[in-house]
């Protein structure tokens, strides 16, 4: 048997990680300042996170949701306090896509409807529900076809308006659109979505897989709105590398046995690397550092020359061109061992662990100002 081949694959294989970097079979260091699609939220193998882990799986790793498992409590206890959601309750499960498969089902129970609006460049996963709200056609087979989903201009409040009717069951937005290219949802349009919601009798979904766990310089991206979603998902940061996702799910929403279920969600092993990761982010004022760092980064990237924008909040940065941006990508890896990420093909996406210093930052910056150079002075990547 081989691999199934869909992914373009770099000729590097990590075999160690610390803190913001990685080493190949080598010995080569790379800094890490895309954290596989913003997973690595606390930093690679930071010591609590490995102790935690290590100490729960020589006692138990796994076993099914028809048992307690104290863990998930605490989580959702901790989760409550740090984000400020504390009058939410949660549901667990083990990937982004999940957690909005089960938000979009949940509105739907809440309210008996199935129209759902979307945006344009939205990404919410690859399963059946949330591909149908993703705008990418690439990606969607015949089988997730759907006539249910509209998709509207996003940060576009009137025309958001113009659409909304006692017909919609929910409307899902991204904080932060990743794949879209870092686009920020503005603070009115997503007071707006809140206020059409309550109108209309909607769901208001609050995408924060990419864009919550503090990434933004806050807690979760809707925050800088003032507004209190109905469900916001999360996964990615959540475990570092542990796959674990969730719903956040406001007290109006009634639960009953039977209607979501999970096997391998809210798993012994999964929940405490949730847990380390949030103890982590509380010890070292991650998300202070987040939106200090981040600050910093956009500042020094907008005095660079040859950038058209740059976007984002906290540590979500894009960095568009006019040209494409693939053969800066290269040179960042392959000269000067940088590990960056990309939202189509003239944006650089960066998404570096929330725990990453000024010296990373800083190196990284001398050395793209380097790479500009080169390539706008026409040297072959």
């Amino acid at each position: 048997m081989t691999l199934f081949d869909v992914y373009p694959l770099y000729d590097i294989e990590p075999v160690r990680a610390q803190g913001s970097y990685l080493w190949d079979h080598y010995g080569t260091r790379y800094l890490d300042l895309y954290g596989g699609h913003a997973v690595i939220s606390i930093g690679h193998s930071h010591p609590h996170y490995v102790a935690r882990l290590t100490d729960q799986l020589g006692r138990i790793g796994f076993y099914s949701n028809s048992v307690r498992i104290p863990q998930q409590t605490e989580l959702a206890r901790k989760l409550g306090e740090l984000s400020g959601c504390e009058d939410y309750r949660l549901f667990l499960v083990s990937s982004g896509a999940e957690a909005n498969e089960n938000a979009l089902k949940l509105a739907s129970f809440h309210n008996g409807r199935k129209k759902v609006i979307a945006f344009t460049h939205a990404f919410h996963g690859r399963t059946a529900g949330a591909v149908a709200v993703t705008d990418n056609p690439a990606i969607l087979a015949p089988v997730n076809e759907s006539d249910h989903v509209r998709f509207l201009p996003f940060n576009d409040a009137p025309a958001l308006e113009a659409a909304m009717s006692e017909a919609i069951c929910a409307v899902i937005v991204e904080g932060i659109q990743g794949v879209g290219g870092v686009q920020v949802a503005s603070e009115t349009f997503l007071q707006t979505a809140r206020r059409l919601c309550n109108q209309f009798g909607a769901v208001l979904i609050l995408d924060g897989v990419q864009c919550g766990y503090g990434r933004s310089g806050k807690f979760f991206s809707h925050q800088f709105a003032g507004i209190q979603p109905d469900l916001i998902t999360v996964a990615k940061g959540m475990g570092n590398g542990f796959p674990i996702g969730g719903v956040l799910i406001h007290p109006k929403f009634e639960a009953k046995h039977g209607m979501l279920g999970t096997t391998f969600g809210g798993n012994h092993l999964a929940c405490v690397a949730a847990i380390a990761v949030l103890d982590v982010i509380k010890e070292e004022n991650l998300v202070e550092n987040a939106a200090v760092l981040g600050e910093y980064l956009r500042k020094e990237l907008r005095a660079l020359p040859g950038i058209k924008e740059v976007r984002g909040r906290g540590l979500m940065i894009g960095i568009e061109f006019e040209q494409p941006a693939e053969a800066l990508r290269r040179k960042l890896l392959f000269e000067h061992r940088m590990f960056t990420g990309a939202s189509g093909k003239h944006t650089i996406r960066l998404l570096p662990s929330l725990a990453i210093g000024k010296p990373e930052l800083d190196s990284f910056l001398e050395a793209f100002e380097t790479v500009l150079g080169s390539v706008n002075a026409g040297v072959a990547p």
